[in-house]
């Protein structure tokens, strides 16, 4: 019979997540998993099996952490769905200029990724692909519900227009790492609801 763990096994993730996170998969080594999480090498692979598998396990605990968060928005602030696609786009600036503020300015785990390895490793893309689903999904909802209380008045497809959303929230997040100043994200902000309401 092993030994009972003596970690917090989501403490470890979350530690490990924001290495990847700053550093990305191939930066990432397993002295900076170990510093960050406390554990020794053997106490990382024996619980998260190789660098790969913990890699996932980070991605898909920031994922679905994120995905709350935004979809928690879409469902709450606005008054109307244009509101809410609005206070999305509101969200993802304050969350960069943070990040800048803040000094880890390491943009979205999830962006990086696709840009860095997204079709490289395919467990990492059927990841990715799930999580891509599940955001369209949500956007398309409340982009409907906008098309029906007349506030989103564009007639093109509610996917589409989805689409459109995800790409700006993309776009916005490299410009921001790009070093776009806060007055350009905000009119970024701006122009997509004029495209939703023309």
């Amino acid at each position: 019979m092993g030994r009972p763990r003596t970690f917090d096994e989501g403490r470890a993730v979350e530690a490990a997540c924001r290495v990847f996170w700053l550093k990305g998969y191939e930066g990432a080594t397993t002295e900076d998993l170990c510093q960050a999480t406390g554990l020794g090498r053997s106490s990382v692979y024996n619980t998260f099996i190789s660098k790969s598998h913990l890699f996932r396990r980070c991605l898909s605990h920031y994922m679905d952490t994120t995905g709350a968060r935004q979809v928690s928005i879409m469902e709450n602030a606005g008054p109307d769905g244009l509101g809410r696609v609005q206070a999305l786009l509101e969200a993802i600036v304050e969350a960069e200029l943070e990040g800048r503020r803040e000094g880890y300015g390491s943009g979205c785990f999830t962006v990086n990724t696709i840009t860095a390895l997204a079709y490289d490793d395919p467990e990492t893309a059927t990841i990715l692909d799930r999580d891509k689903e599940r955001r369209l999904l949500a956007l398309r909802s409340v982009i409907q519900g906008g098309q029906r209380d007349g506030s989103i008045t564009s007639p093109e497809d509610p996917h589409a227009l989805a689409w459109y959303v995800a790409s700006t929230i993309y776009g916005m997040r490299v410009a921001a790492q790009s070093g776009a100043p806060e007055d350009i994200l905000r009119r970024i902000v701006a122009t997509g609801a004029v495209a939703l309401a023309p």
